[in-house]
């Protein structure tokens, strides 16, 4: 990667020693990604220690004894409340599986996920690289990696999700990797 692109090159240079973290493939993580979807990471983090703090552990189980106003109570937004409860209702019934996701294609993990309301194809991007460790993911909807990349290649515009591809060529097949560079070249933060 280094050697394809001096841009990404520069930015390693100065980013320092790739240090992504990881969470475990499984329901608490999804929670907190809905959590996260479109709020501050650190009012996420207040709703996610509410949540805590009312049912414990985030189980389905957990989180279908609380009614729809207990998880709004929480910080949730009545639609996030519902996405919620939608993805501990499917993952309750089985109609979805964590533990076969790590043998499914990325594609495949995306159709599995997104069957649940509320998680799109970015969501379902950060639990590929967040939690599945997968290491060839450009989330070419999220706004922080547009950002960057607008910035580092001194586009005049935020890049679409074609150009961005064009530029993620020579990172092939470390996506993941570069992504995590140019949401650190921002000073955010690349976790869910």
């Amino acid at each position: 990667m280094k050697s394809s692109d001096p841009i990404l090159k520069q930015i390693i240079g100065q980013v320092g020693p790739y240090a992504i973290q990881y969470r475990p493939a499984d329901f608490s993580t999804l929670v907190r990604s809905i959590v996260y979807q479109q709020i501050s990471g650190k009012a996420a983090v207040t709703v996610i220690g509410r949540m805590v703090a009312t049912c414990g552990k985030l189980t389905p189980t957990s989180i279908l004894r609380l009614t729809p106003e207990e998880l709004r109570a929480c910080g949730l937004s009545g639609q996030k409340a519902s996405y919620i409860r939608d993805l501990a209702e499917k993952t309750r019934s089985r109609q979805l599986r964590f533990p076969p996701l790590a043998a499914m294609a990325d594609d495949e993990v995306i159709g599995h996920l997104t069957q649940v309301k509320g998680i799109g194809v970015w969501t379902a991007q950060m639990f590929l690289m967040f939690a599945l460790q997968r290491h060839d993911i450009l989330p070419t909807a999220d706004l922080g990696i547009r950002a960057a990349m607008k910035r580092a290649y001194q586009l005049e515009a935020l890049p679409k999700p074609e150009e961005m591809i064009e530029i993620a060529k020579p990172w092939r097949p470390w996506a993941t990797v570069a992504s995590w560079y140019l949401w650190r070249s921002l000073d955010g933060s690349a976790e869910i």
